[in-house]
């Protein structure tokens, strides 16, 4: 059974840093582009990065280029969302996704697997 289990979120001040993790099971990472998504409330699902199979190219969205990196941990089965200089509109669930490859999760089409997400929130 294929799970995609996030953890690492929480509230903190804006400027702060979080680390969320995706932990999988049930499948390796290189098998699948791993793909970070938001959701809040009142707002249409955005897409945070997406990256690659093998884990060596990362695509971010504009909104967070440059303060958002991705890492893995292939013996862990990991993939890390680092998020730095956070900001109120960053507020969100987060969501680890699995796409058969990266250019699907760029265009957001046919995801294999989601995890339950995991609560950001980010105050002023």
């Amino acid at each position: 059974q294929v799970q995609l289990v996030e953890s690492g979120g929480g509230l903190v001040q804006a400027g702060g840093s979080l680390r969320l993790s995706c932990a999988a099971s049930g499948l390796t990472l290189d098998s699948y582009a791993i793909g970070w998504f938001r959701a809040a409330p009142g707002k249409e699902r955005q897409g945070v990065s997406c990256t690659s199979n093998s884990g060596g190219s990362t695509v971010y969205a504009d909104s967070v280029k440059g303060r958002f990196t991705v890492s893995r941990d292939n013996a862990k089965n990991t993939v890390y969302l680092h998020m730095n200089s956070l900001k109120p509109e960053d507020t969100a669930v987060y969501y680890c996704t699995a796409y058969v490859s990266q250019e699907m999760c760029i265009m957001r089409k046919g995801a294999d697997y989601w995890g339950l997400g995991t609560q950001v929130t980010v105050s002023s």
